[in-house]
């Protein structure tokens, strides 16, 4: 299986685990980013059930509960970690078990675990001192795995996106220097995520997984899901309602929906004994 390179990552848009105020802005509608947002692949939970020791997980930024539930559904005992309490509550309600902190802050209270798992929400923690968290919590021989979807909408879909959000929120940092693949972007960032983890010193080489699959999306379920990204949830409603306007209009020109061809990528590294 391959293992990360040690190339420096792609030029820097910032160090979005600061930017607090983008990240923990999901709550603002709890209900729309569990049904919008997808699930993650069944062969990155058995590759990663199958890798720990045992099956107490420890769910980083678990938000709704969407890849907690998976665990749950996979026989695991899960505890989520959660900085918005919104969020945390959503997941409360679907049977998932959550304490609201941000990782960095959150209390262990000399709890271990068999794996530590991020989907999604990595880049919203600090790479050292997350990776540093996860080491400690660790049982031995555990793993730590953090994933997430990286995909590219259709060119006229994307371009439509690219010119509404810039006119609307020219100051966002998603509209910082030219657009970029969503994989070349993605790539760069899992780059940096195996740089934060080696640095710890506590765990092995990490290793990268793919995952491909694909997803038939209408006009109706993609502006269900735009609104649920970190470029939008902030925006004021007649800003975001124009955006997805002019989306909407690039899917219908479309045909009225499109395939998303998705790559699931997880960092993942064992703790040393």
């Amino acid at each position: 299986m391959p293992t990360l390179s040690r190339r420096q990552p792609g030029p820097s848009r910032g160090e979005p685990h600061k930017a607090r105020g983008m990240a923990e802005s999901f709550g603002a509608d709890a209900e729309r980013y569990d049904r919008a947002r997808p699930e993650y692949p069944e062969d990155l939970v058995r590759r990663i059930i199958a890798a720990a020791p045992g099956t107490d997980i420890l769910d980083v930024g678990c938000g709704t509960g969407i890849e907690a539930r998976q665990f749950l559904a996979a026989g695991c005992r899960v505890l989520g970690v959660e900085p918005d309490a919104r969020m945390a509550e959503f997941a409360r309600r679907t049977g998932v078990e959550v304490e609201v902190a941000t990782f960095e802050d959150w209390d262990d209270g000399g709890r271990a675990f068999d794996a530590v798992v991020a989907g999604q929400s990595w880049h919203w923690v600090d790479p050292v001192a997350g990776g540093a968290k996860a080491a400690r919590v660790l049982r031995p021989g555990g793993v730590l795995s953090v994933f997430a979807h990286a995909y590219d909408p259709p060119p006229g879909v994307a371009d439509a996106f690219t010119a509404a959000l810039r006119e609307e929120a020219p100051a966002s940092p998603v509209n910082a220097g030219p657009p970029r693949p969503a994989r070349e972007v993605y790539q760069a960032m899992f780059d940096m995520f195996a740089d934060g983890i080696r640095k710890t010193a506590g765990f092995g080489e990490p290793e990268e997984w793919r995952f491909d699959w694909e997803r038939h999306y209408s006009r109706d379920e993609w502006l269900d899901l735009l609104p649920t990204t970190g470029a939008l949830t902030q925006l004021p409603p007649d800003a975001l309602a124009r955006v997805l306007d002019s989306v909407g209009a690039a899917v219908d020109a479309l045909g009225g929906g499109f395939t998303m061809a998705y790559t699931t990528i997880a960092v993942t590294a064992t703790r040393n004994p």
